[in-house]
């Protein structure tokens, strides 16, 4: 597995893990790091804290695109792969749109339900196609 590829999934480790605790990804994420169970990689805390940091934006297109689902509704997977892979598309300049989707899509085959594919890639087909308007 390449080093951004493991990166993501230890982002995603650290996002799902918080999402579910209830508690803050960055808090997470230096836990992690303070008990020795740090990101091989500065990519992954580059995700995580690019995530939190645009959460906000990332959430209100997530719950525009996802037409009939809430955040809340979504499996916990699913809501934190397309919250990496929205940051990617949208403010990780040094990756191409296409990867930030086959990334995800990879995460969601490996880790959720078997419909979460065609959703995820619903999401962020859409979102990519309309990334210039998006501002």
């Amino acid at each position: 597995m390449a080093a951004r590829s493991k990166a993501r999934k230890r982002a995603l480790d650290v996002l799902f893990a918080s999402d579910v605790r209830g508690e803050s990804a960055n808090d997470a994420l230096d836990t992690a790091i303070a008990e020795g169970d740090a990101p091989t990689n500065a990519y992954t805390v580059a995700l995580v804290r690019g995530v939190v940091e645009h959460q906000a934006r990332i959430d209100e297109l997530l719950t525009e695109y996802s037409e009939g689902w809430t955040l809340e509704r979504m499996p916990a997977v699913d809501r934190n792969v397309l919250r990496l892979g929205v940051f990617e598309l949208l403010y990780a300049d040094d990756v191409p749109d296409p990867v930030a989707v086959t990334e995800a899509m990879a995460l969601v085959r490996e880790l959720s339900t078997d419909e979460s594919p065609a959703f995820v890639n619903g999401i962020l087909g859409n979102i990519m196609r309309n990334k210039a308007s998006l501002g």
